[in-house]
């Protein structure tokens, strides 16, 4: 007898799935809908800029269009990006999981599920539709599209087209985004850190953000600038295929299902990064396939012991070409220009892997200067828990700033105060300020929940975040032990000074018979102001143990060897 149930069933599509489960990408209220709005297209503007080699200019404007809905906000973001071709605009923005993103290869997103969240997001609560100008650096014409996204059908609902000529060059995207959303200055502050930290990071970018005020505040848009410094771009990534020990058993079936044709051998040798024939053969023997064998017929049984073969192999380290690092030029012009900091400087690290996954792990430090007056909100009120030294974290994963759960994340347990040695290794004083910047750049970031604000204590990963971290703040002490030894000797002149002229002219009665004595004491005190300089010279000269300073804010300089952790283990065989 066939079993019978009361519960009715039916097929749910990606759309409507990711927006009943919208927490999952950080919609989770009125005020952090409008930030991962706001974050989502303007990573894609960069994303669709300094990836091509085009020095970013991004508009990020938000606004009150509705006078009946006070609650309703308009999110508009235009950069000068290679644009989206026509044809694929409606299933670009109204499709679900249809996207140019599932690429191995760093990225800020991923299937640009993002920004089809918040235009769901905006679309349920507001009923207005998505707006979109487009045009590719070859088109000769700007293309227009007015959609909604059908949740039922996963597919866009196209309300208004159109198209016409262009007057100028112009080529890049605009968004325009309708949500219902809460302008607080909690809200503010969120989507300005947000800007802020990433202009320390892409110092190459023209950013303008342009906001309404806070109620009670004035009536008239706040501007925000932060002008491009440099015209250096990060190396962008390349596409790369996938590591054999980064695959999974049902990847490996997907895998295979796109070569169903191939023989084993080549399956192995074309779908896998570092596989040569002879490790194919290696993998194949293992694993008791025929190497002769279609892809396409493997047994369940079959694929599992083949699965298991890969597992058992060993494999040259993952390629780091798929990965684009800050760099440490950069990151110094950065924090330099946006800080205003005294002393800066930044680490990259060589590139390192885990579970088959290439990252690199790069860190940056400031102090002094304007540095506490320039620290953003978020920065500040970490500092009030602290007790000193006084860390200001600026956290990132492939070029995101990370800005919620910051005492989650591995890197949080490595540089706080309780942890690091600031003040005994490092010769920070209590009442110091320490701004430290961490980036890790993989393909794969071990994030610890959905939310991805906050790294997993991964131990190759906290190795290398640990390892960075002291060789900036190694170089921090050699700045710090220079300049107090400095102050210490203008104060030693000082004091020298101070009593030279009394001392000259008692000694002069020793030289002279009383008749030349004015004489006698002015050349004495002559004499051993030069000595007293000498003395002093001499102390500032003596050679320290460690001489490597950078220069702050020099673009792509040759810099003198680096100093290597002695607990660092060595590159991994390329």
């Amino acid at each position: 007898m066939a079993e019978t149930t009361n519960e009715s069933f039916r097929q749910m599509s990606p759309a409507e799935f990711f927006y009943r489960n919208k927490e999952i990408a950080g919609f989770t209220s009125a005020s952090r809908a409008m930030y991962q709005a706001v974050r989502e297209f303007f990573e894609n503007s960069l994303d669709a800029t300094e990836v091509h080699g085009i020095l970013p200019r991004v508009t990020v404007q938000i606004s009150k269009e509705d006078p009946n809905n006070p609650d309703f906000f308009t999110i508009t973001v235009e950069d000068n990006g290679i644009g989206i071709p026509s044809t694929v605009i409606p299933d670009a923005f109204g499709r679900v999981l249809f996207s140019s993103k599932y690429k191995l290869r760093q990225t800020r997103g991923m299937y640009g599920l993002g920004a089809k969240m918040a235009i769901l997001y905006g679309q349920q609560n507001t009923g207005k539709p998505f707006e979109i100008f487009s045009s590719t650096p070859s088109s000769k014409k700007v293309y227009y599209y007015k959609l909604m996204i059908r949740m039922d059908k996963n597919e866009p609902l196209i309300l208004e087209e159109g198209e016409w000529p262009k007057s100028s060059g112009w080529h890049g995207t605009i968004v325009k985004l309708t949500l219902e959303g809460e302008w607080s200055k909690r809200t503010k502050d969120y989507i300005s850190v947000y800007l802020k930290r990433t202009a320390i990071i892409a110092p190459y970018a023209d950013i303008i953000f342009i906001s309404p005020s806070i109620e009670g505040e004035g009536k008239e848009p706040e501007i925000t600038l932060y002008r491009r410094v440099t015209t250096k771009l990060p190396a962008p990534p390349k596409e790369t295929k996938p590591h054999p020990i980064g695959v999974d058993l049902e990847m490996l079936k997907m895998m295979i299902a796109e070569r169903p044709s191939a023989n084993m051998k080549d399956f192995l040798m074309r779908s896998f990064q570092r596989v040569g024939e002879k490790k194919a053969e290696e993998i194949l023997e293992k694993a008791k396939i025929d190497p002769r064998r279609r892809a396409s017929t493997l047994t369940e049984k079959e694929l599992e012991s083949l699965y298991k073969a890969i597992k058992d192999t060993k494999f040259i380290a993952p390629s780091s070409e798929s990965l684009s690092p800050i760099g440490e030029d950069l990151i110094k012009i950065g924090l330099k220009e946006v800080l205003q900091a005294e002393f800066v400087d930044a680490v990259t690290r060589k590139p390192k892997s885990y579970g088959g996954h290439p990252f690199i792990v790069e860190a940056g430090i400031a102090y002094g200067g304007k540095l506490l007056e320039n620290l953003d909100e978020i920065a500040k009120d970490s500092l009030k828990g602290q007790q000193g030294p006084y860390v200001a974290l600026l956290r990132y994963a492939n070029k995101i700033p990370l800005l919620f759960d910051e005492k989650a994340d591995v890197i949080w347990s490595i540089v706080n105060s309780e942890e690091f040695s600031w003040k005994t290794t490092y010769k920070l004083e209590q009442t110091d300020v320490v701004a430290v910047l961490v980036h890790v750049a993989s393909t794969k970031v071990p994030y610890k929940g959905v939310g991805k604000e906050s790294i997993a204590p991964v131990e190759e990963l906290r190795k290398e975040i640990e390892a960075a971290v002291q060789e900036v703040a190694r170089r921090l002490r050699v700045y710090l032990t220079k300049k107090r030894k400095k102050q210490e000797a203008q104060e030693k002149l000082r004091l020298f000074m101070k009593y030279i002229p009394e001392i000259a002219q008692n000694l002069a009665y020793f030289v002279t018979d009383g008749k030349e004595l004015r004489e006698a004491s002015k050349s004495l005190e002559r004499e051993l102001l030069e000595m007293a300089k000498r003395k002093v010279r001499a102390q500032l000269e003596q050679p320290e143990e460690l001489t490597h300073i950078v220069p702050v804010a020099l673009p792509a300089a040759e810099q003198e060897g680096s100093i290597e952790d002695p607990s660092t283990s060595e590159e991994e065989e390329e």
